[in-house]
């Protein structure tokens, strides 16, 4: 599987790609966008600073200059290309995967995603196919460390004051630490593994496999906290725990945005993945929401949201978006934010996280399931001829998988973007109902492993 996906560049660091890819990628990526220079920031993985210097050696190779951000966060370079109203970024991370992974996330003028329908693809066939000639007159690299400051400025102004909270948070050794002590003020505030390890020794960087949230979710009980929460590798997602302890559902957590969102006047239209549980869907078209569903992905969620014009959307994953509060792309650490002054307002009238989450699920769900599979698209095949052309469901929606909806259950099938994997979603009104359909799921699923 080659290192070129849907969303970014991204696989095994020295087997799906290697410095010449890196090189290459950015010789030809000033040529694609038609830019003079690439804002460049990068995660703490050990891989990180030999990608960094292939990629800038090929940026600057090509005539480009390199505003170099040095460590960042992906959320700090799509805030740093709008801030510096730069044509091109490229944030040097594998987000969550684990320690032997890297890649390369790339944003247009405006934090513009570059998927594979939007360049990406044009930039693999360059990349594949052409030879990179080193101009005689180089670009440069020149240091916008500087930006980190404005960021920490600008992510302040939604903090809460959590006087009166009492918060454990988990940095996963990752992305979080380099600006998230300088935000959450106030409160009493637990940290763990808040500092760099590209290796990640305690958990995986990934905090929507509970069993990596364990020691967060100790920590919380341990210090009697309102809420946990655990940032992934490169902060642009986020998990939460409740006061007891229990892992939250991260689709629950957009309901929890639209709690924030009506409190403060913003109702509009709002983006949910299609994966999302009817009880945020329901939640949220109680508040006034209009709710549109659409494409798992960060390159799918923010054309979307500016298409439409949301004001925030949320994915099963932990990403979460913002249109006019941050440039219609996600931010873990905003999500955060925004999440304790809700977390703060629910203290005040004497509720707690588990309360709020509690009052709004109103359905069992499977999670996010996921089945390592040779004939993906079989298993697909025979799942739709089952429930559609020989089932009788309400609706069908098609443009990611398929999610197939009955009166009492739904279920989504899709091909992961990012990994070899068939995912499954199911939710059904009563658990004996889950259990009996995600039985029949798994058994056809098993003939195509």
């Amino acid at each position: 599987m080659g290192a070129f996906k849907a969303y970014d560049i991204r696989g095994i660091w020295g087997k799906d790609f290697n410095e010449e890819t890196v090189y290459k990628v950015g010789y030809f990526l000033p040529r694609l966008l038609g830019t003079d220079h690439v804002v460049v920031g990068r995660d703490v993985r050990s891989s990180s600073p030999v990608i960094w210097e292939n990629l800038t050696k090929g940026i600057t190779d090509s005539g480009a200059d390199v505003w170099d951000l040095g460590l960042a966060t992906t959320p700090m370079v799509y805030f740093s290309t709008v801030f510096l109203k730069a044509d091109c970024s490229v944030q040097i991370t594998a987000s969550h995967n684990p320690k032997e992974y890297n890649g390369l996330k790339i944003s247009r003028t405006d934090a513009i995603p570059v998927g594979g329908d939007s360049g990406l693809k044009d930039l693999e066939k360059l990349v594949n196919t052409e030879k990179a000639e080193p101009v005689k007159e180089k670009g440069s690299v020149k240091d916008y460390s500087y930006v980190r400051d404005e960021y920490v400025k600008y992510l302040s102004s939604f903090a809460p004051d959590l006087d009166g909270l009492d918060i454990s948070v988990d940095c996963s050794n990752g992305m979080a630490n380099l600006v998230i002590k300088d935000i959450l003020k106030g409160g009493t505030v637990h940290y763990i593994y808040d500092y760099f390890d590209g290796t990640f020794p305690f958990h995986e960087p990934n905090p929507l496999e509970e069993k990596n949230c364990a020691d967060i979710k100790k920590e919380v009980l341990k210090n009697k906290s309102d809420c946990g929460v655990i940032y992934d590798g490169d902060a642009d997602r986020v998990m939460f725990i409740d006061e007891k302890g229990r892992f939250i559902q991260p689709d629950y957590i957009t309901a929890v945005l639209g709690y924030h969102y009506k409190k403060i006047g913003a109702v509009g239209n709002a983006i949910q993945d299609i994966r999302t549980s009817r009880s945020t869907t329901e939640y949220l078209e109680g508040l006034g929401f209009k709710v549109t569903t659409w494409k798992v992905g960060h390159a799918f969620a923010k054309m979307k949201l500016r298409e439409i014009d949301a004001v925030f959307g949320g994915e099963l994953a932990g990403h979460y978006y913002f249109r006019r509060d941050f440039f219609n792309c996600d931010s873990g650490i905003l999500a955060s934010l925004l999440v304790l002054s809700v977390v703060k307002e629910l203290k005040k009238e004497g509720k707690t996280l588990s309360d709020f989450i509690d009052s709004i699920v109103k359905y069992e769900n499977s999670g996010e399931t996921n089945f390592k599979l040779e004939d993906k698209d079989g298993a697909i095949g025979k799942l739709y001829e089952t429930y559609v052309e020989k089932g009788n469901p309400e609706s069908v929606l098609d443009f990611d998988g398929y999610r197939i909806e009955y009166p009492t259950w739904w279920f989504n099938v899709r091909k992961s973007n990012t990994e070899p994997y068939l995912r499954i979603v199911a939710e059904a009104s009563t658990k004996d109902e889950l259990e009996k359909r995600m039985g029949e799921i798994k058994e056809i699923i098993a003939r195509y492993h």
